[in-house]
């Protein structure tokens, strides 16, 4: 990713740890409102099995795992592509149950009580530690993002607001996607989720810098990259406030199918 420069902070300053902060629910939370709407439709998505297969990539620029707390109830094998390597080293931590892992209990007792089982979360934890048989390092700007690694196109790719925090034009958003969507089966499905209108968010006190996004942008790139939008719901923020954390205007939902390469 490139540097950033005026009143962002410089990429090497970013703290997962920090970032993991969001998800210690409480209603006072955003991050409470977007898990919630997030984790709802990856239920509905995953859980009956509309979407499911062999192999899933997640392609993220965090190291939270909850876009992934359905869709291990579907597919065999889960890879996670991170755009960073300190996402990538707490994720590991978190994989080996290592001391000082952050605890997903929270997230996870919220999408097992959906699923019909709150107490269910330490057999789901399991499940999806156990799926999730690779984690490694990603270059969306790539037009082979995951190289030199070489695996079999995906079934499924899942992306939670990643790719509006490392592309830093709408140009370079559209590359992007088409190079994760070089990862993809021809019939496969992108699963997509983030805000709609962030121009920055905050982790900790450091400010990091968002490509705003609207929706008939995504509609448009989606479409241009050979995507078919099957499913696109948008959830409009209520208030104005906590606006100094994160300016978004929207939450959006998506699940397309991959028609043609492009």
């Amino acid at each position: 990713m490139a540097e950033l420069t005026g009143e962002y902070v410089l990429e090497a300053d970013y703290d997962p740890k920090a970032y993991m902060e969001f998800f210690k629910l409480n209603e006072n939370n955003l991050e409470y409102e977007f898990i919630k709407f997030v984790l709802r439709h990856h239920y509905k998505t995953f859980t009956p099995g509309a979407i499911k297969g062999d192999t899933l990539i997640s392609i993220s620029n965090s190291s939270a795992i909850y876009p992934l707390l359905s869709a291990c109830e579907t597919f065999k094998e889960i890879i996670i592509a991170d755009c960073r390597d300190q996402n990538c080293q707490e994720l590991q931590k978190w994989l080996k149950q290592e001391p000082g892992a952050f605890d997903w209990s929270q997230v996870g007792k919220y999408i097992c009580e959906l699923e019909g089982g709150r107490q269910k979360w330490t057999e789901k934890e399991g499940k999806l530690r156990r799926v999730i048989n690779h984690i490694l390092k990603c270059d969306v700007h790539k037009s082979k993002p995951l190289d030199p690694d070489v695996f079999p196109l995906a079934d499924c790719l899942v992306s939670s607001f990643c790719l509006e925090t490392v592309c830093k034009d709408q140009s370079s958003y559209r590359a992007a996607l088409r190079n994760i969507s070089s990862l993809l089966k021809p019939g496969g499905h992108l699963v997509l989720s983030g805000d709609l209108g962030t121009s920055f968010y905050m982790v900790g006190l450091k400010k990091f810098f968002c490509l705003v996004l609207t929706e008939e942008f995504l509609r448009e790139a989606l479409s241009a990259t050979g995507f078919a939008i099957q499913e696109f719901d948008v959830l409009s923020r209520g208030d104005d406030t906590m606006q100094e954390i994160c300016d978004f205007s929207g939450m959006y939902f998506i699940v397309a199918c991959k028609e043609k390469a492009i």
